[in-house]
């Protein structure tokens, strides 16, 4: 039997470039695919579905999408869950494209994405599982994907408008405090629908200012400060459309660590992870180690528990490990 193993890094979700009604795009994601932590799911052919409790329901879906008959599935390494980096999306695709490669076939995660439940609001999960980078993504037409979120499958995964490999010198530093997790499933559903009930459209024009202008050139050109300066106004400005919803521009703790880590010279574009508790900065290889020591005082000297981890950005996408 053929034994495959798919492995893929954790991605942060800066925010969104639209959440109103009242703007003719809804969502757009903004994004970076990282090369470490990373999810690994391994499968070979079966009779049946065999797999880890959390791996069931991706590699029944991907058993069906596929045609086969079924597949044997374990997890090798995953990611930490609801924490802002892409934990559902990655263990959905890996699962479905290594159960794919060990029948032989060739995984296609764009076009089977919805199927499994994923790439509904923003596409910079499948994106990034695709190519890794930097990447922006060109949301949906708003009459057509409104607060109320389609039936899985239902949906295309939005495509890329720009996406571009950072320079390999940047690193993204990570602290995920060990705090409640971020919300997901019908949680993340009800809230992400009173957000984008109430949500200020005069906040997307000015974020699709700072995208255009700021954003994109400064990863086009590779200067890591006004990237990073760009990364962390998108990201507050984000925060104030989901203010009631997190109590707060940041959800608790996170907001006190970025305010604490905003203080060191050696980092920039600090922000919030999705719904968190992860927080991200940026910072040049030769100066990590600085922000990495800010951050545990960050976390003691508020008495956190929790893990400071640091990784370049990823130049490509999942990978396939054979044997």
């Amino acid at each position: 039997m053929t034994s495959v193993a798919v492995t893929a890094g954790a991605r942060i979700h800066v925010g969104f470039q639209n959440l109103s009604l009242a703007r003719p795009r809804l969502y757009g994601g903004i994004g970076i695919g990282l090369a470490e932590p990373r999810a690994t799911v391994r499968a070979e052919p079966a009779e049946g579905v065999e797999a880890d409790d959390l791996l069931v329901p991706y590699a029944r879906r991907a058993v069906g999408l596929l045609g086969v008959p079924g597949a044997a599935v374990s997890l090798e390494a995953g990611l930490a869950r609801h924490a802002g980096l892409g934990s559902g999306t990655r263990l959905a695709l890996a699962t479905y494209a290594a159960i794919a490669h060990a029948h032989g076939i060739e995984p296609r995660p764009r076009e089977h994405a919805p199927s499994l439940g994923r790439g509904g609001r923003s596409g910079v999960g499948v994106a990034t599982f695709e190519d890794g980078g930097f990447v922006v993504d060109a949301g949906h037409p708003t009459e057509r994907f409104t607060s109320e979120p389609p039936e899985d499958g239902d949906w295309t995964v939005p495509r890329v408008v720009a996406r571009h490999d950072l320079p390999e010198s940047w690193r993204v530093l990570l602290v995920i405090p060990d705090s409640e997790p971020g919300r997901s499933g019908e949680s993340e559903d009800a809230s992400m629908r009173r957000v984008v009930e109430r949500a200020d459209p005069t906040v997307a024009d000015e974020i699709a200012g700072i995208v255009t202008r700021r954003l994109l050139p400064a990863a086009a050109e590779g200067r890591l400060e006004p990237f990073g300066d760009a990364v962390s106004t998108i990201g507050r400005k984000n925060g104030a459309w989901y203010a009631d919803a997190q109590g707060g521009v940041y959800r608790p703790p996170a907001g006190e660590l970025i305010d604490a880590l905003a203080d060191c010279p050696a980092l920039v574009g600090v922000g919030q992870s999705s719904w968190g508790p992860a927080v991200y900065g940026f910072a040049d290889r030769e100066e990590v180690g600085r922000a990495r020591e800010a951050a545990r005082e960050a976390l003691g000297e508020r008495g956190l528990s929790g893990r400071v981890l640091v990784s370049a950005v990823a130049d490509g996408g999942a990978r396939l490990e054979s044997g």
